[in-house]
């Protein structure tokens, strides 16, 4: 019978490292506190069964990883529309001779990974600093420039 003191022993100490893998796989610090806390709440109704289980610890990675995968799959359409629906308002407002290259634009926008795509509407869209990109991802201001840099580079190239 898994008793509080059994849990916390076995399963709470793993906390550190299941944040550190929802992050890894999140990139949120908010998104990966709050499917660490689901987890652990899923953990908690569960109590009875996990007696079973015998590797904790691979236990609640893999239901970790699962969450992560399903939340990422959830959000990965609302995260790209909003980009591209905000570069086809402008595509309206522009002449005929520059609609190719922003469907251009808009194309090699799509192509880049979701984080790219993500983070270059946050400084160039919402003009936001790299210090509240920082805190708005929990993400370093450093890992910041390199991966828009890299964005704007994969464009530059497919353009």
């Amino acid at each position: 019978m898994m008793t509080k003191d059994r849990f916390i022993e076995e399963y709470w100490m793993l906390r550190d490292g299941l944040y550190r893998v929802a992050y890894h796989l999140l990139e949120s610090s908010s998104d990966a506190e709050d499917a660490v806390q689901e987890l652990y709440a899923k953990l908690w109704a569960s109590m009875d069964s996990l007696d079973q289980v015998h590797n904790p610890k691979a236990y609640c990675i893999t239901l970790l990883r699962n969450d992560c995968i399903s939340r990422i799959r959830r959000n990965s359409h609302t995260k790209i529309s909003p980009l591209t629906e905000q570069m086809k308002q402008v595509e309206a407002d522009i002449g005929s001779d520059r609609r190719e290259t922003l469907s251009r634009v808009l194309k090699a926008i799509e192509d880049l990974p979701e984080t790219q795509q993500r983070l270059l509407k946050m400084r160039v869209l919402e003009e936001l600093s790299y210090d509240e990109m920082a805190q708005r991802t929990g993400m370093n201001k450093l890992t910041l420039r390199v991966l828009i840099s890299r964005a704007r580079t994969q464009l530059k190239n497919k353009i």
